[in-house]
């Protein structure tokens, strides 16, 4: 029988790659559930192919658009962040896969886990914003989260058969970005039509200027904490502009296991919804009498400072990440603006992080006011500015 999903943000880059999953093994998935926020047209076109029971648009401006489209096929549809987070009771939902980017995807996660259905996570927000939480509610449901980002993916498959050996170290490889050993000066002319250009990967333009900025890789840090129980010390970021490693997993004995790849979305998104399972692609493999070298460098934390400021955030803990998080989502839309400068982005989010009201042990309750008190200043903050 074929394994029903619900994808949630199936109108973005993750939710589109989903999709082609979906297509190209059409025997052994089935969609189930299809929610996006704003983008009604392509909902209504995803939800004709693929003809779900439910299709649920966040922004219920756009209701009577989708459900005019999709009434006459019987599919049920539904309106509201609310409505995102209720669907996943549905007993018919097998696998969630959770493509809603920034802290809007933490409620659905926290839904889905209640609920018992097993997460592939692309929003790595979630587990930054509220890790602590977010991996108690998994425990206590005894339900998995099987990572999505590449590197995670990488990670959680070098520890397949491992048992309890202890990690010694985790590496987590990044391309560089566009921006890769350019100067403070030369940052300071960069535009936001030029950090959408990464060099390998097409993403969402939030994702692709955290790339850019190094923070996707802070970010990245601190969920790697959280899925993989391993301590900030033993984290590592490592620059491999070729994205053919997408990381590292050291052992006591001295052996490092790597998980190399086509660096294509299409390879962790597969093969979370199949696991523990592999199934076969029509991506070309990897040829590795083509790779020409292999390279590797320190990150250049000077020039790029969020990555510092990620794993700051990281060793302070409590709502510190929270914080982090909201002030970068904030300065990354004012940079795709065009109100802020490419340099300004962590100079935002340090100030965001020394002025922000610090909570050791915060509850959802607090997170959600800290999310929400964080962008407030760091808005109150840019318009004073202008």
């Amino acid at each position: 029988m074929r394994k029903q999903i619900a994808i949630l943000g199936s109108t973005g880059s993750i939710g589109t790659k989903t999709l082609d999953v979906v297509r190209n093994h059409n025997e052994h998935f089935g969609v189930e559930v299809l929610t996006a926020f704003n983008n009604a047209d392509l909902l209504i076109n995803q939800a004709v192919e693929h003809k779900p029971n439910v299709v649920v648009i966040g922004n219920d401006e756009h209701y009577t658009k989708v459900f005019d489209a999709l009434d006459p096929l019987d599919i049920k549809v539904y309106a509201g962040s609310k409505a995102i987070e209720q669907v996943l009771e549905m007993e018919s939902i097998e696998q969630v896969v959770l493509g809603i980017g920034g802290f809007s995807g933490l409620a659905p996660l926290l839904s889905a886990l209640r609920n018992k259905k097993r997460v592939a996570l692309a929003n790595k927000e979630s587990l930054v914003v509220a890790g602590e939480l977010v991996s108690k509610t998994a425990l206590e449901n005894s339900t998995p989260i099987i990572p999505v980002d590449s590197e995670h993916s990488a990670i959680f498959q070098c520890l397949m058969g491992e048992g309890n050996n202890p990690i010694d170290k985790i590496v987590l490889t990044a391309s560089g970005g566009p921006f890769r050993g350019m100067s403070e000066k030369m940052l300071e002319q960069v535009k936001p039509s030029d950090a959408l250009k990464h060099p390998v990967w097409k993403m969402g333009n939030k994702v692709t200027i955290d790339s850019a900025t190094l923070m996707n890789k802070g970010l990245e840090a601190i969920e790697a904490h959280w899925l993989f129980n391993v301590s900030p010390s033993k984290i590592e970021v490592i620059i491999h502009p070729q994205a053919i490693i997408h990381s590292m997993v050291y052992f006591a004995d001295g052996i490092v296991k790597a998980q190399l790849g086509t660096p294509d979305m299409f390879v962790p998104i597969q093969f979370a919804l199949s696991y523990p399972d592999r199934l076969p692609n029509k991506l070309p493999p990897l040829d590795l009498l083509q790779l020409k070298q292999l390279d590797f460098e320190a990150p250049d934390i000077k020039n790029f400072r969020n990555l510092a400021l990620a794993f700051e955030a990281l060793e302070k803990g409590g709502n510190m990440p929270c914080i982090l998080n909201a002030a970068n989502e904030i300065a990354v839309q004012a940079f795709l603006t065009e109100r802020i400068g490419f340099n300004q982005i962590p100079e935002v989010i340090e100030k965001s992080m020394q002025t922000s009201t610090f909570i050791q042990k915060p509850t959802l309750e607090d997170y959600i006011e800290t999310d929400r008190e964080t962008r407030e200043k760091v808005e109150k903050s840019l318009k004073k500015s202008e």
